[in-house]
C-alpha cells in the first residue's frame, strides 16, 4: 500500500507540469475556433477554469487521495472527457478537433497503455454526447489561419514536453536498474560483493592474468572461533565482528582491489597487480588491526583471523585451482595455530 502510494505520488508530480502546458495550449486552440460561434457566458467560463483551473485541482486531488495514482488515472480520464466536450461544442473543427483527440490520446497511452487508451476514447465519446445535449452535433469543416496558428504551439511544444517528462523516466529507471544490480551483487550485511559475485570476477581476472601473462593474489581470510563467539554472545555480536571485518578490509585495501564475504565467516580478496609479499604485508597489517577490536558491550571479546595467501601461477589451467591453492594455505595457517598469514606451500616451491 505504502509503495504504491510513493509511487503514485511521484506519477502525480510528472504529470502535474505537462498538464498545466497542455490545458494552457489546448485553451488557446479552442478559444481560436469558438471565438466564431455564439455561445453563452457560462462555455467560456468552463474554458477558462479547465483550462488554467483543473491542472492544480486535479494535482491536488491526486496528492491528497489514499491511492494517489487511481486518482491521477481518474484525472486523465477527466481530461479525455473534457478533450470530447471541447470538439462537440466548436463543431468539430477539423484541426482543432484532432489536436485535441490526439494530444489527450497520447497522454493515455504513455500513462496507462491499451487500458487507458480505451477509457479515453469512451470519456471522449461521454464529452461529444454531453455537447450534443446541450448545443448540437455541427460540423463546421473551416480552418481559419487563427486556428492553426493556435494550434502550432500545441502541435511543437507539448509533443516535446511530453518527450522530456519520458526521457526523465527513462533516466530514473535506468539509475533503478543499475541499483538494482549492483545490489543483487552485495552482501547485505557487510556491504561486499557476495560470494557468487566475487567468484565471477576472479574467473575474469584469471583469464586476464592468463592472457596478458599478468600477476595478482587473492586472500582467503577466517575469523578465528567464530562459531563460537556467535554461541557465546550471540549473533548481534557476530554480525557486528562481520562488520568491522568489512571495515577493516575496506581501509587496508587499494580501490581496485576486490573484496568478498565468500561464506559465513569467510572473506575473499583479489589483489590485481599485487606481488605476493607485498599482499602478505598488507593482510598482515590488516590482521593486526582487526585483533585490536574491542566491542565497548563485551570487552573480553578477543578476536583474530586466519589468512591464506596464493599468486597467480601460469601452470594453473583455471580458477578453481588458483582458489584451492588459497584454500589450503588457510587450512594450514588455522592447523598451525591460527591468528596468522600462511603463503600456500605452492608459492614457497615455486620461488624455491
Amino acid at each position: 500500500m505504502e509503495n504504491r502510494q510513493g509511487k503514485g505520488l511521484s506519477f502525480a508530480r510528472r504529470i502535474y507540469r505537462p498538464r498545466i502546458i497542455g490545458t494552457a495550449m489546448c485553451c488557446i486552440s479552442v478559444i481560436a475556433a469558438l471565438s466564431p460561434l455564439a455561445k453563452p457566458d457560462w462555455v467560456w467560463a468552463l474554458l477558462l477554469i479547465n483550462g488554467f483551473v483543473w491542472p492544480h485541482l486535479a494535482y491536488q486531488l491526486a496528492t491528497r487521495s489514499k491511492l494517489p495514482y487511481d486518482a491521477e488515472q481518474r484525472n486523465l480520464v477527466w481530461d479525455a472527457l473534457f478533450s470530447g466536450f471541447w470538439v462537440a461544442t466548436l463543431q468539430f473543427a477539423p484541426l482543432t478537433s484532432v489536436t485535441l483527440l490526439s494530444m489527450v490520446s497520447m497522454n493515455n497511452v504513455a500513462a496507462g497503455g491499451k487500458r487507458l487508451l480505451l477509457r479515453g476514447a469512451l470519456a471522449q465519446a461521454f464529452g461529444v454526447g454531453v455537447a450534443g445535449l446541450l448545443f448540437g452535433l455541427d460540423f463546421n469543416p473551416a480552418v481559419s489561419l487563427t486556428q492553426v496558428y493556435a494550434c502550432l504551439p500545441m502541435l511543437t511544444l507539448y509533443p516535446m514536453a511530453i518527450g522530456l517528462v519520458c526521457y526523465q523516466l527513462a533516466i530514473k529507471l535506468s539509475e533503478h536498474k543499475r541499483a538494482l544490480s549492483a545490489l543483487s551483487r552485495i552482501d547485505s550485511l557487510t556491504g561486499l560483493l557476495n560470494h557468487g559475485s566475487w567468484k565471477d570476477l576472479l574467473q575474469l581476472k584469471f583469464h586476464k592474468c592468463q592472457q596478458q601473462q599478468g600477476h595478482a593474489t587473492i586472500a582467503l581470510i577466517d575469523i578465528d572461533h567464530f562459531k563460537r563467539i556467535n554461541d557465546t554472545h550471540g549473533h548481534i555480536v557476530g554480525d557486528a565482528v562481520l562488520r568491522q571485518l568489512s571495515l577493516e578490509l575496506r581501509s587496508s585495501l587499494r580501490e581496485n582491489d576486490l573484496a568478498g564475504r565468500y561464506g559465513g565467516d569467510e572473506f575473499c580478496v583479489i589483489l590485481p597487480q599485487m606481488a605476493l609479499e607485498q599482499a602478505a604485508q598488507v593482510m598482515e597489517r590488516m590482521r593486526e588491526n582487526f585483533g585490536n577490536y574491542r566491542n565497548p558491550q563485551i570487552p573480553e571479546l578477543r578476536v583474530s583471523l586466519s589468512i591464506g595467501l596464493a599468486s597467480f601461477q601460469p601452470s594453473f589451467t583455471d580458477a578453481a585451482m588458483w582458489l584451492n591453492a588459497a584454500d589450503r594455505a588457510l587450512y594450514a595457517a588455522k592447523d598451525t595455530g591460527r591468528n596468522r598469514v600462511n603463503v600456500s606451500a605452492e608459492m614457497v616451491a615455486h620461488s624455491a
